[in-house]
């Protein structure tokens, strides 16, 4: 008995790829106009609105805004992400809280009856309410702030939520006196920028923010998750997510919805992109030198790891729950009580007690102490020369680690714990990596440069016995 794919039913075999690259655009990019995130791409997705709105909504519960003018993805989350920087960003440095906080006071100063807006109409309305805030503030004096407001108006610009009809934000920038700006505003897309599960004017808890409970719907929560993370490990997931994740089912799915290849081992799963766009964090080969140094120090961590003359300790990781209890408990500490109408409040329900039996044993992993990890990094100085890291870290190798392991945390293949990390199976995938090693210019300098050609596969069965591959999600 073969089980009927349910993704992109209708679709033919002829316009598959067409299809899918629209799904990827959509995952991908936070918002679609006509300009970004460039010209045609709309148009593009446009044609499988009628199918990916039905696919999204069946598969991962998701909903579709589509117009002639904007499309953009409204995600229901199961679990609170704090890798998701790159999406409140301009010009590669994310946001601040500051600015995080502007953009928030600056959306909320839109009123709908207004289609345009002068900067310093907007200021006025503006100052006061950041004034309010406890903490932040806006003073035109300040460079930082007038530096805050220059990146909000540049980010909701490059959205195309506010268009620039007259004068210049550098203008006002330098005098605020007589500088001025005016915008017109696209109230359409200042609406779906930002729709939360709740009003969170009334929540009492980040956890408000997730859309339903984690247990409601194993099978959703599966594809959720494989398709929003980098790697989905079994030992991190509920029993019933973890049967999700091994039927074939899901994977027919999800690689004929999106055309990413399923890549399945004794630890987890994960969607593999081998061409190297379904990512916001470009892995490994291209990027910054935070990236292909993450590269040099996982080839050197497995050169540790197969050492036969080391052992290296193993220690239980962490659960993702308590992760997640921890992110909301550090959220909840920044939430205003003040204004909070009780009878409104929403709160969250008390979590039913999981019985020992029931909660999945911890994974293990290898550690590698701080210190070690440190030489290796004195190591790679001294190969390759301090220049090669770039003048940003030619003298903050300590810097430069801090960085790596954060980059490598996100992407979910080392784990930081007290005292150094510990290395996650899918790490191993990259134990022969090749695009960050670095070549030999014809000067003597060496410099890290991409360089094709994995290694050959040992063993299919477990990352710990992975190959290195050039595939990103």
């Amino acid at each position: 008995m073969t089980t009927r794919a349910r993704a992109a039913v209708g679709v033919s075999a002829a316009d598959l790829g067409s299809y899918q690259q629209a799904v990827r655009r959509v995952l991908t990019c936070d918002l679609i106009t006509k300009e970004r995130p460039r010209p045609g791409v709309l148009d593009q997705v446009l044609r499988w609105a009628d199918e990916m709105t039905r696919d999204f909504r069946e598969l991962l519960g998701y909903t579709l805004i589509a117009t002639t003018h904007h499309v953009r993805l409204v995600r229901h989350l199961d679990v609170l992400d704090e890798t998701q920087r790159s999406i409140f960003s301009r010009k590669g440095k994310p946001f601040d809280r500051r600015r995080l906080a502007y953009l928030c006071l600056v959306l909320g100063s839109f009123q709908r009856s207004r289609i345009e807006i002068s900067l310093a109409d907007l200021v006025r309305t503006f100052t006061p309410l950041a004034n309010s805030v406890g903490g932040l503030g806006f003073d035109p004096a300040i460079g930082s702030h007038k530096a805050a407001v220059v990146d909000v108006l540049g980010w909701l610009v490059d959205r195309g939520a506010l268009r620039l009809s007259d004068g210049s934000l550098e203008w006002w920038a330098r005098d605020t006196e007589r500088g001025d700006a005016l915008y017109d505003i696209d109230h359409d897309i200042c609406a779906v920028l930002f729709k939360p599960a709740r009003p969170v004017q009334h929540l009492t808890s980040a956890a408000g923010l997730v859309h339903e409970p984690p247990h409601a719907n194993p099978v959703r929560r599966a594809r959720r998750l494989l398709t929003e993370f980098p790697v989905v490990y079994y030992a991190d997931v509920d029993p019933e997510v973890a049967d999700a994740l091994r039927s074939p089912c899901l994977a027919e799915d999800l690689v004929r919805f999106t055309g990413l290849a399923l890549e399945r081992r004794a630890e987890g799963v994960m969607l593999a992109d081998p061409g190297g766009v379904f990512t916001d964090r470009p892995f490994p080969g291209r990027g910054n030198a935070v990236s292909r140094a993450a590269g040099l120090l996982l080839a050197k961590i497995a050169d540790l790891l197969e050492d036969p003359e080391h052992v290296p300790e193993r220690l239980p990781v962490p659960a993702l729950a308590a992760d997640q209890a921890g992110l909301v408990a550090r959220m909840d500490t920044g939430l205003p009580r003040d204004g909070v109408v009780s009878e409104l409040a929403w709160s969250a329900a008390e979590a039913e007690p999981v019985s020992p039996g029931d909660r999945p044993a911890p994974a293990e992993a290898p550690f590698v102490e701080r210190g070690r990890l440190e030489s290796m990094t004195t190591e790679l100085y001294d190969e390759f020369g301090a220049a090669s890291f770039t003048t940003a870290w030619q003298q903050d190798a300590r810097g430069l680690l801090d960085a790596v392991v954060a980059f490598l945390a996100d992407l979910m293949l080392l784990r930081p714990v007290p005292g150094g990390v510990l290395v996650l199976p899918a790490a191993l995938r990259y134990r022969n990596i090749r695009a960050a090693l670095p070549t030999r210019t014809s000067g003597g300098q060496l410099a890290l440069v991409a360089l094709p050609a994995p290694a050959p596969q040992k063993d299919p069965s477990a990352w710990e016995h992975a190959p290195a591959q050039e595939e990103e999600r």
